[in-house]
């Protein structure tokens, strides 16, 4: 097999790896000493350039073989450019293994330890367990473009990356925080020229995918339509609200469940077994002598392994490592139970706050532990994002079931959370209407009261308004005919907008107008003494009732099964005295 020289490093590469050497940065596939080459033997290797011989002072910055320099400013020893190179090459690999740099250090917990394999992945087991849809697609090799909708702290950030490891792709990696369209150009043009050159496809990860507007989210179609890249988008929001129908029919959304306690516990005794195999310190008695470990994430631990070595440990109070007292005393089985309840399915939450228990004194007490980790964790809510439609949503549907406990606490989670009261005010007003309506005729007023209380007042007064018009808003009796007419009406005239009113119905103010039988016929209802008839409908809808009259029900659903649970769970298992009259 021939080799060639790499035009970086000048080593001898076999001719079908020079690729692969090149895009591992010449840390492979370098030819054994005494590989034929494909020079002819007749043919020497040019030399190179004075300039590209010549050093360069770091203290001055000059060239160490310039003339016009003088030699006090030059280096005394100048080396050759190739062996200059692999000087520092191999000087700042090393230095980079032994001593970690400042930024290596200041990387969070949880950035350190992410997943190296899938094996390593917790939770989402409908996307990663072996019978999935996703993992058949892996075995294949193609996953093609995908969007990854989940929760924060999920896992889409590390799935992403170990899909592209699993398929052997080029990765690149993108926020929508930070980026614009010409770095997605410059990814895609790269992405077309290496697919074209050597086979090798390229899998972009563009994080926060939301953020582009309509316009930048089209960059992404004709190379994704074509096969020229794979993209793999994540985003915390609804994809149907804030992604295009055009990006969305190219790709397959994957949505990501919030990680549950039993993944959090598995996660969080992983971490503590990595770190502790990292830091061998911790785990030392006085005077032991301290054995070689490797870095943080080097060795894999299996989720069962994990999960069940927490199981063991949390039921002995503090983590102990083969026998010798640890100095992470304070991780006793509260302290995770806590950690566990307050990252609330969030991974990097749960590891962040893990940090901050390991950077404590082992002395400390646990009450006050315990009361910095809560005062550390945030209320998870967004005024703009989807917890903010799920939670107003959620405030209707207890005032209509007439749930007042689970009310309040909505309104509550949302007050606590920051949300505008004017935006609870303005839904109470159109409950009031659309659920309580004719049943009870103060309802609307009072939510017009409580809106202009809030207008006035201001948060944190206002909060016992909103509490005033919720109670009553639930406890008062519900009635949808006003509700439910008028769109029986909105139908109906939709159907044909331009049908006439009808010669009785209409106004005749002049002379005129009541010749040509404006208003004729029409019986003025209190001059009677008695009821009488008018024909207001068009002809075609005379005799439809669009109010329903009180007690009608025809169009209402009998359903045994939620009857016997509502039965159960609130009439204290009492059979409904309605039943009587069904």
């Amino acid at each position: 097999m021939l080799s060639v020289s790499c035009p970086i490093c000048l080593q001898p590469v076999l001719e079908e790896n020079i690729n692969k050497h090149l895009d591992s940065g010449c840390s492979i596939h370098v030819a054994p000493q005494g590989e034929p080459s494909s020079r002819p033997k007749n043919t020497a290797l040019k030399k190179l350039a004075p300039i590209f011989s010549q050093t360069r002072d770091k203290h001055t910055g000059t060239l160490a073989d310039d003339p016009l320099v003088p030699p006090s400013m030059t280096q005394d020893t100048p080396t050759t450019s190739k062996k200059r190179k692999f000087q520092v090459s191999s000087l700042s690999s090393k230095r980079f293994k032994d001593t970690p740099s400042n930024f290596k250090s200041s990387v969070p917990l949880a950035e350190r330890l992410r997943p190296k394999c899938l094996d390593e992945f917790f939770g989402q087991k409908h996307l990663t367990g072996p019978e999935s849809l996703l993992m058949s697609m892996l075995d294949s090799g193609i996953i093609g473009s995908l969007i990854l909708w989940g929760p924060p702290g999920c896992g889409k950030t590390t799935l992403a990356r170990l899909l592209a490891r699993h398929v052997d792709c080029n990765f690149r990696e993108l926020s929508a925080t930070s980026s614009g369209t010409n770095d997605v150009r410059a990814v895609l043009e790269e992405a077309k020229a290496t697919l074209s050159l050597t086979g090798r496809k390229t899998i972009l990860f563009l994080d926060e995918v939301h953020r582009f507007n309509k316009a930048q989210q089209d960059v992404f179609l004709p190379c994704i339509e074509q096969g020229q890249i794979q993209m793999i988008g994540a985003t915390t929001e609804n994809p149907s609200f804030r992604l295009t129908g055009a990006l969305l029919s190219r790709c397959r959304v994957l949505v990501l469940e919030r990680l549950t306690d039993d993944d959090i516990r598995g996660i969080i005794s992983s971490a503590v077994e990595r770190v502790l195999a990292s830091s061998p310190r911790d785990c030392e008695r006085p005077g032991t002598e301290r054995a070689a470990s490797p870095p943080v994430g080097t060795e894999p631990v299996t989720s069962q392994n994990s999960l069940s070595r927490s199981q063991s440990q949390s039921s002995q109070g503090p983590i102990s490592c083969d026998g010798p007292p640890l100095s992470y005393a304070q991780l006793t089985d509260r302290v995770i139970s806590s950690i566990v309840t307050l990252s609330m399915g969030d991974a990097r939450t749960a590891l962040s706050l893990l940090e901050l228990v390991l950077a404590s004194k082992p002395d400390r007490d646990e009450h006050a532990l315990l009361a910095s980790l809560r005062r550390s964790v945030s209320a998870s809510y967004d005024r703009v994002g989807e917890s903010h439609y799920d939670m107003i949503s959620a405030l209707h549907k207890s005032i209509r079931g007439s749930q007042g406990s689970a009310a309040m606490y909505w309104l509550a989670r949302m007050l606590t959370g920051g949300e505008d009261p004017l935006y609870i005010a303005r839904r109470l007003v159109v409950c009031a209407s659309e659920d309580i309506g004719l049943a009870d005729a103060h309802a609307l007023p009072l939510a017009m009261a409580a809106l202009q209380a809030c207008q006035v007042i201001g948060m944190p007064e206002c909060r016992i308004n909103l509490a005033h018009c919720v109670g009553y808003l639930s406890e008062a009796p519900k009635c949808t005919r006003a509700y439910e007419a008028y769109n029986r009406a909105e139908v109906a005239a939709k159907l044909d907008p331009t049908m006439p009113v009808p010669m009785v119905a209409r106004n005749a103010p002049t002379a005129l107008m009541k010749e040509l039988g404006y208003a004729e016929g029409y019986n003025y209802n209190p001059s009677f003494r008695h009821p009488v008839h008018n024909d207001f409908l068009p002809i075609t809808f005379r005799g439809d009732k669009f109010l329903k009259e009180v007690g009608d029900l025809s169009d209402k659903v009998w359903d045994e099964h939620e009857l016997l649970r509502w039965e159960q769970e609130e009439n204290g298992g009492r059979l409904w005295r309605g039943r009587s009259f069904a």
